[in-house]
Parts: C-alpha cells; structure tokens; sequence
C-alpha cells in the first residue's frame, strides 16, 4: 500500500502545490481522496493509470477538494472507460455531479454510481477497506480510513523442510491456513509451519476539520495518519473559525491516537515554506513528515 500526494495546498495552489487530491495505490490498481482542480495534470506527472482508477472517496464538496472531479471523469470517458466507478461521498454528491453531467451535457461510457456515506464501513474491494467518521468542520465532512486485509503468517521453510514436506504446491496450501496430508500419512498443521496473521496496514485521511475525538478515534494505532494543518499555532483562532487545524493540533491528534507516522497536507497559500509548521507538529509528535506534491510514500508496518 503506497501513497501519492496529488496536492497538498489548501482553498487555491500555488505555484509548487495543487489543491487537495491523494492516491492510494496497491497492485494493478488505486483509490482517490478528493480531487481538486488541476489533479488530472497531477496525475499526468505519475505512473498511475487511469484506467486502474477503482474508486473515488470525498472528504466534502468544498469546491478545492471536488471541481478536478468533472473533468476526469470526462477524460475516462474520452478514453472509453466501460467498467462501472463508484464515487463515495457525502450528502449533496448526487445533487451536484447530477446538475453538473445535466447542464454540462456529459455522457459517459461509463456506469456511474454516486453513494452519500455514513459513518462506519464504506467499502470493501480486493484487498482493502474503508471506513469513515464524521468530523467537525464547516460542512459535512468525513475522514476515511484504508484498511489492508490481513496478511498470512510467515512461511517457516527449514522448519517445512525438517518435517519432509516437499516442495510446491503444499507450502502453498500450508500458506493459505489448510492443513495437508502427506504420502505417507502425515497430517501437517498450518500453524506449524505458518506463523500468526500478519495485521493488515491502516492509513487515515482527515482534511479539512478542526481537532476532534472522532479524528482520533478513526486513527487509532494506525501506520499513518494524513491529516490537515492549515495554518501555524499563532492562527489558532483563525483556524477554528474556518473550521481547520494548526500543525500542532494535528500532531496532538497522532499523539493520542498513538499512530505510527504523521504526514500533514493542507497547508494555507501564505506558507511559502512550511518548515515552520514541521518543526511545530514535531515538538508533539517526533514522527511528523510535511506532504509535498508528487511525494510517494509506502505504507509502513508495525
């Protein structure tokens, strides 16, 4: 699990950063967080396919994390997409991307289905879920969070090796938790060649919101949190009346929530260098990264 920062500015870009947008990949195929203006040149500048495109998931439908969505749906449509995408969002979604393909006169090649979500389980696909929470922000907004499913044990081969086990397709039975039977009669158990499933990553998304105990619960133990950080603690005021947080508030958010790493986007237009903000966040939370465009980053384990 791998991800790409598409865009890390918050309300307009920059000339070094786009709107909001965040790729979520995984093997032949990849998820998308928002998609603000300008993320179809984003994508452009990765090795992302769009036709691997397996979901769209929106935080809320400020127009910085949603006007890029029209318009890369019109480009896989020009590309003649046939197989069905599911935009998951909040309420609202069908009412705008419905008036949008309306009066825009977009006819798709494509099924197109909007789902308004609710908090708890979004999504199941190959490999991975989704959840989402409510947080606190000036309209409906949700965090999401991609779980990775379960990995088997560790293969223990001397040990397959000193009980005569050949080679082929019984380790690979063994790996997926069946029990074999040997030529000569033997009952191998899995458990004792395969250790203990291995837990399955979690990444959590939260932008935009003000500091919440939702936010924390959606992240807890998590491997990575990407969470919003507008402005800098001498904002705070101002960031709670936007509905946002400082990079202090976020890296308190990974504090509690005991997370792994933190990655902090969403940075205000007037941080032309966001060093500032990264030295704040990492005198909470020492496993503080500041996001960038283009940045790629692989999901790590415990």
């Amino acid at each position: 699990m791998k991800l790409v920062m598409l865009g890390t500015s918050s309300g307009t870009p920059t000339k070094d950063r786009n709107v909001s947008a965040l790729a979520v990949q995984f093997p032949g195929r990849w998820l998308l967080f928002d998609c603000g203006e300008g993320t179809q040149y984003r994508l452009m500048q990765t090795m992302l396919k769009p036709g691997q495109l397996d979901a769209v998931y929106l935080t809320h439908l400020h127009g910085d994390h949603v006007y890029g969505l029209p318009g890369l749906l019109g480009t896989l449509s020009l590309q003649h997409r046939e197989q069905p995408l599911v935009v998951y969002g909040p309420p609202g979604l069908r009412e705008l991307l419905g008036a949008v393909l309306r009066y825009s006169y977009l006819k798709l090649s494509f099924e197109l289905k909007l789902v308004e979500v609710e908090s708890g389980l979004v999504s199941r696909g190959d490999g991975y879920s989704v959840f989402c929470s409510k947080l606190d922000h000036r309209v409906t907004d949700y965090g999401y969070c991609v779980v990775e499913d379960d990995k088997p044990g560790k293969f223990n081969l001397e040990r397959a090796k000193q009980l005569g086990i050949p080679a082929g397709p019984l380790y690979r039975q063994l790996q997926l938790g069946y029990d074999v039977t040997l030529a000569d009669g033997r009952l191998i158990r899995s458990s004792e060649v395969v250790g203990e499933k291995r837990p399955g990553r979690r990444l959590v998304y939260c932008t935009d919101t003000r500091p919440c105990s939702a936010a924390v619960e959606l992240a807890y133990k998590a491997n990575l949190l990407i969470h919003e950080a507008t402005y800098a603690d001498d904002m705070a005021h101002e960031a709670r009346r936007r509905g946002h947080s400082t990079a202090r508030q976020a890296a308190r958010i990974a504090a509690e929530a005991g997370v792994r790493k933190l990655l902090i986007t969403h940075f205000s237009p007037r941080y032309l260098d966001v060093t500032p903000l990264l030295s704040e966040a990492r005198s909470v939370f020492a496993a503080t990264d500041a996001a960038c465009d283009l940045m790629e980053l692989e999901v790590e384990p415990w």
